[in-house]
């Protein structure tokens, strides 16, 4: 069973999950928001529309699969949680510091 290490408001939360489980329901399921105050009522409800879900991948990465993840990924943006599946070990950091969408940072450019 893959391991899901979550960082978030100095603390760290770790989750057991089935293997393909969703890393948005599963920041949900423990009560651990990718969304921000103003995004949590206002989402596109984890169609990969919005990018109001992301979240930065620390360690175990998998490649990005959706349009629009390939996009935050390539550019350095969050990845969208809600098209994340996890199959291995992923450690994510919860974005505390956007106001809807999170900005970008040249340093977590996805690489294969």
């Amino acid at each position: 069973m893959p391991t899901l290490r979550i960082l978030h408001d100095a603390t760290e939360t770790v989750v057991e999950v089935a293997p393909g489980a969703n890393l948005r329901q599963t920041l949900l399921a423990a009560d651990i928001s990718p969304y921000t105050t103003l995004t949590q009522a206002l989402n596109c409800g984890g169609r990969g529309l919005c990018a109001t879900c992301g979240v930065h991948l620390e360690a175990g990465a998998p490649p990005p699969q959706h349009w629009h993840d390939k996009l935050a990924a390539q550019f350095g943006y969050p990845r969208l949680s809600c098209q994340i599946s996890i199959h291995h070990d992923l450690t994510v950091r919860i974005v505390d510091d956007k106001i809807i969408w999170g900005g970008r940072d040249a340093d977590r450019v996805w690489k294969p």
